[in-house]
């Protein structure tokens, strides 16, 4: 048969340019597709060779081969599958989106679903892919049969192209780029590992190369080499796979040096299949501990890799979750590079969250020690997730491990043991922010809840603002700051209003940084403290907020200050008032305890200088009495 010049058919030549140029963001795809093709007519032929062993023409030894040519600046992809007639070339390599994969499926659809082969390409475009880098291709291919019933097909992708006869010794395809001046790069053997490693590295089928090896005395030989794992761990039952292998893989896929936390291996069935293979890291992964861009779960169609967009798949407070998604069910955009939103996508995600999740509540029951070493490293990812996930939001919050007056120090309690041990008379879950336990444990804030016995939180990370500002309840109980609002204002009598009112006014007059001074029972030993009101920002957050920005003015916000009309210094203030309204002492005494109040919630006086002379000034003044 002679050969032939043909038009693509309109739509494919009205298309073909956008293909080339606008479909892919990255061209090095290319390779991904057409190795994908070839293991699609590799697993046709082997499906049909079950029933037709002519088929096989004696070689069943499956295989995908990358042929470079230096000399001829050409790239051949090669496979022994089941070949192309001159009809079937015409037919899907003359009209867009004419997929023989979609074609060969749609014929299956009654057989058995155990029997029938799991087909890549679904959209009949990826071979088009090509031109990205290609300035010409050329296919020949055969079915089985005699080898004079081969066909070459032949395109530069500007509309037109070429079949004819051709003479094929084996059964199967050869793709032949001839590669553009400027993308001589994909003839590299470096750059065709990589580009296998990245996007085929599962693929079942081995995709090989010759590659030069230097011997004894200079001389070299060529050998084949195969360029991919084809290990899918995540396509094995779980019983087949040992501990060992599943630490190889994590570190294949990480590049961590140690094994991995947890490891979480199952298939999801019913209206939505998947498989999926997690691992919980053991420590904090190293792109997330220098904010490098990091990588999500990788999401793989039947062992080829899509993407690896770290929020597809799982929610941004889960991104230390590392592993692999394979699933047939998602639906991608035509050129397989982007998942479209849909409701498999959303149930997949909230499958994974929640065995996720289930898995860290598991760790956390049966394996304490162990859970204590990842929380203290990753929970502040969790506490993400407890102000970000209103869904979890409870399951989250009892992931969370805190300090509180009732452990010991590095020892740590949940909320929900927090609630087991609330006295019956308690009904609210308190919490005290601050920069150290052990700074807190001094703080006057807590001195009314020591002499009650109840237990209070004591909250050291900055993530812990944000996670009890947005929670506020947990199990009904309500999350309630020690340094806020009028806790106990109730508990205050008139005739002792009146008495300390004008000490209550002098403070405001002399401390032009409070909202307001009042009278409090939370107070047994000190004489001050400072409070926020409700709503407010607390202490902590400003001293936060102030290291953030340093070089911006903070906005002023200013707090209450709470005096204890039982402590001996107030008291003596307050006779002194009484005595000598103007007394030189009084407004010195106001601002030492206000500076006192500063220093006991962990913040700085504001003008060192002046307190020192204050001090000095007062010492001078009480001596010479």
């Amino acid at each position: 048969m002679s050969t032939e010049t043909l038009a693509f058919k309109t739509e494919l030549k009205q298309l073909l340019h956008l293909i080339i140029h606008s479909l892919y963001s990255h061209k090095d795809i290319f390779l991904r597709e057409l190795i994908s093709n070839a293991s699609d007519a590799i697993d046709t032929a082997r499906f049909q060779s079950l029933t037709n062993q002519e088929l096989l023409e004696g070689d069943a030894e499956w295989k995908i081969k990358l042929i470079p040519n230096q000399e001829a600046g050409t790239l051949t992809i090669s496979d022994n599958g089941i070949g192309m007639s001159r009809a079937t070339i015409v037919e899907n390599l003359g009209t867009i989106a004419r997929s023989g994969t979609r074609e060969f499926l749609s014929a299956l659809k009654q057989a058995d679903a155990k029997e029938r082969p799991e087909l890549i390409g679904q959209f009949g475009v990826g071979f088009y892919s090509a031109f990205m880098v290609a300035d010409k291709v050329t296919v020949q291919s055969r079915m089985a049969g005699p080898k004079e019933n081969g066909v070459e097909w032949e395109s530069d992708g500007q509309g037109e192209f070429k079949i004819g006869a051709f003479t094929k010794e084996k059964r199967g395809t050869d793709i032949t780029l001839h590669l553009k001046p400027d993308e001589k790069e994909f003839l590299s053997v470096w750059k065709l590992r990589e580009l296998v490693k990245k996007y085929s590295d599962f693929v079942e089928h081995p995709i090989v190369i010759d590659v030069e090896k230097e011997e004894e005395e200079g001389k070299k030989t060529t050998e084949e080499e195969t360029l991919n794992a084809r290990k899918a761990l995540w396509l094995r039952s779980k019983t087949e796979v040992k501990q060992e292998e599943y630490n190889e893989f994590y570190k294949q896929v990480t590049h961590d040096f140690q094994d991995p936390l947890k490891t979480i291996h199952y298939a999801a069935e019913g209206n939505i299949e998947f498989k999926a293979l997690l691992f919980l890291p053991s420590h904090r992964p190293m792109d997330l501990m220098w904010g490098d861009k990091h990588k999500g779960l990788q999401l793989y169609i039947q062992r080829v890799f899509i993407l690896d967009d770290p929020e597809v798949l799982m929610p941004r407070y889960l991104r230390f979750v590392r592993g692999v998604v394979d699933s047939p069910d998602l639906p991608l955009n035509v050129s397989r590079e982007l998942l479209q939103q849909s409701a498999p996508l959303e149930k997949i995600r909230s499958n994974l969250v929640n065995k996720v999740l289930n898995t860290l509540e598991e760790i956390k029951t049966r394996e304490a020690e162990q859970y204590v070493g990842f929380f203290k490293d990753l929970g502040v990812f969790l506490k993400e997730g407890a102000y970000q996930d209103y869904s979890n939001r409870e399951r989250l919050a009892n992931l969370l491990l805190f300090q509180s007056t009732k452990t010991d120090t590095g020892k740590f309690t949940t909320l929900s043991e927090y609630i087991e041990r609330m006295p019956g008379e308690q009904t609210e879950i308190f919490f005290l922010l601050g920069e150290s336990r052990e700074l807190m444990e001094q703080s006057p804030l807590l001195e009314a809840f020591t002499t009650k016995g109840w237990e209070v939180l004591l909250l050291d990370d900055p993530a812990d603002e944000f996670v009890f500002e947005n929670m506020h309840e947990f199990k009904g109980k309500k999350l309630r700051p020690v340094d806020r609002g009028d806790i106990d204002q109730d508990q205050i009598g008139d005739e002792e209003k009146k008495r300390f009112q004008p000490l209550l006014d002098l403070f405001k007059k002399e401390i032009d940084d409070i909202k307001e001074a009042r009278l409090t029972r939370r107070l047994k030993e000190s004489p001050v403290v400072l409070v926020t009101e409700e709503g407010g920002m607390s202490a902590q957050m400003e001293r936060l907020m102030a290291r953030m920005n340093r070089d911006a003015p903070m906005p002023t916000n200013k707090r209450i200050l709470e005096v204890n009309p039982e402590h001996a210094v107030v008291q003596a203030m307050e006779k002194l008032l009484a005595a000598a309204a103007d007394d030189a002492r009084l407004p010195l005494y106001a601002r030492l305890l206000f500076d006192e109040a500063l220093v006991a919630e962990g913040s700085k006086v504001k003008d060192p200088l002046a307190f020192s002379k204050r001090l000095n000034e007062l010492l001078l003044k009480d001596a010479a009495i």
